[in-house]
């Protein structure tokens, strides 16, 4: 267990550490460069290309390197990012927005198949249940690397708290919120595009990177490597190519899968909406720039919290329990944000919604990562491809629409997802809940049978 766990912090931290920069830079995008819409126009190339690189990299990378090199290899992607932000423009953004793009998705899925392995493997030498230590090292994960954002999003105001402040009038504030404007809620600031000078931006910059570098070298040192069980090992063949490009495909003959992808791209559609147009209709525009870190610290701090609780009482309450807690919390977070005015007297209503929309992500994150380790463990590197691929499409929408759609439209869209997301995923369960009692009749010959049937 110390040898496992250490592994599990080792993976963490360096989550952490890379994500605190990211994350916050993610935050800012849409504020920080919001010329002509350059900022979530970056944000879209970095899912687009997750997208893609869902398609056929994970395996191929995993099986080549194996888990821990290619955890290394993309993080250093990630590190390119942050570089191209000290000169931002279409030039230098869109480029290494592509490059993080393409290595996300090795990334979290060698993540997701070293925490899976590890917790399985573990499991079968203390004789627990594999899914509940799988639940219990995602809860892990996702304590530390949700503050990630805390810290990242701290740095962020701070480092602007050098900044002068900028002045919000009453027609400013008449744009923002759920019915905005449809401008950047800077244009009119006399002191540039965002009330910053290169010095503040290049000074967060720098801690960004150096961040990034860090995780890279924590990782490549301390992570030990780790490889699925030696008898399976030996049975399997390197794929091809092409097979392994068409791994993720094949992975949507199974029918959950297919059911699943409305609950994936959620998760991808309400983090989007609130890095993207949360961050700018309502706090930039009402509030200015250097908010923005104080407010998503909010989030932060209870997704981090909530995501080691039900990592824990998911034990007690099943997974069901949890998943209506969270679309209960988000459909109240959605209506209050098409009902309310934001304005600088209702200061605390800044804070608490992002408060809780980070209990609910944390739902969606730890449990849905769960699930797909539960559900596809002899398809573990597929179906956590299929899971980046679907998040990674929920994000390019919602960024992608974050320049030519109102906000209040946004909202409704996200709420219809939402819904069908929660009954899809309620069919899931029902269907679960049918091969599990055909399993415990036939615990052996089950899953070979389950293959033809596929096949």
């Amino acid at each position: 267990m110390e040898k496992n766990l250490k592994n599990i912090l080792v993976v963490s931290f360096g989550f952490l550490l890379l994500f605190t920069a990211y994350g916050g830079l993610q935050s800012l995008q849409s504020s920080l460069h919001s010329q002509q819409g350059l900022g979530v126009a970056s944000l879209s190339v970095v899912y687009g290309a997750l997208i893609l690189s869902s398609m056929f990299l994970p395996p191929i990378l995993i099986k080549k390197f194996g888990c821990k090199w290619t955890i290394v290899g993309s993080m250093c992607c990630y590190i390119t990012f942050s570089l191209g932000n000290f000169y931002a423009s279409w030039y230098t953004l869109i480029p290494t927005s592509l490059i993080l793009g393409l290595g996300g998705a090795p990334l979290w899925s060698a993540k997701c198949t070293y925490l899976t392995i590890a917790g399985n493997a573990y499991a079968q030498k203390a004789g627990k249940i594999g899914k509940d230590v799988i639940n219990q090292y995602f809860g892990i994960f996702f304590l530390i690397f949700q503050s990630s954002g805390v810290w990242g999003n701290l740095i962020s105001s701070l480092v602007f708290d050098q900044s002068p402040s900028r002045e919000i009038s009453e027609a400013d504030l008449a744009c923002c919120g759920a019915y905005d404007c449809m401008k950047n809620p800077d244009e009119n600031y006399s002191g540039g595009s965002n009330g910053t000078n290169d010095t503040v931006v290049y000074t967060l910059l720098g801690i960004y990177t150096g961040s990034g570098v860090l995780a890279v070298f924590l990782v490549a040192v301390l992570l030990d490597q780790i490889t699925a069980n030696k008898e399976e090992s030996k049975e399997e063949k390197t794929p091809s190519f092409w097979s392994t490009f068409l791994a993720t495909f094949r992975h949507l003959k199974d029918v959950r899968q297919c059911l699943l992808i409305p609950l994936t791209m959620y998760s991808g559609f309400e983090q989007g909406f609130l890095a993207g147009d949360y961050t700018k209709s309502y706090v930039t525009c009402a509030l200015g720039i250097k908010f923005v870190g104080y407010v998503m610290i909010c989030f932060s701090a209870t997704n981090s919290l909530c995501s080691v609780l039900f990592g824990k009482i998911s034990q007690f309450t099943g997974r069901k329990a949890l998943f209506v807690l969270a679309a209960m919390i988000h459909l109240a977070c959605i209506i209050t944000l098409l009902l309310w005015k934001p304005r600088k007297e209702y200061l605390a209503v800044f804070f608490i919604i992002p408060a809780l929309w980070g209990v609910s992500d944390a739902v969606w994150q730890t449990q849905t990562n769960a699930l797909y380790g539960v559900l596809f463990e002899k398809h573990k590197e597929a179906a956590f491809a299929n899971y980046r691929l679907w998040e990674s499409l929920g994000f390019v929408i919602a960024f992608g629409c974050s320049t030519f759609l109102q906000v209040y439209i946004k909202l409704y869209i996200v709420l219809a997802v939402l819904v069908v997301a929660v009954v899809l995923y309620g069919i899931v369960e029902y269907l679960e809940s049918k091969t599990s009692n055909t399993t415990n009749n036939e615990p052996t010959k089950f899953p070979k049978d389950l293959q033809a049937t596929n096949m």
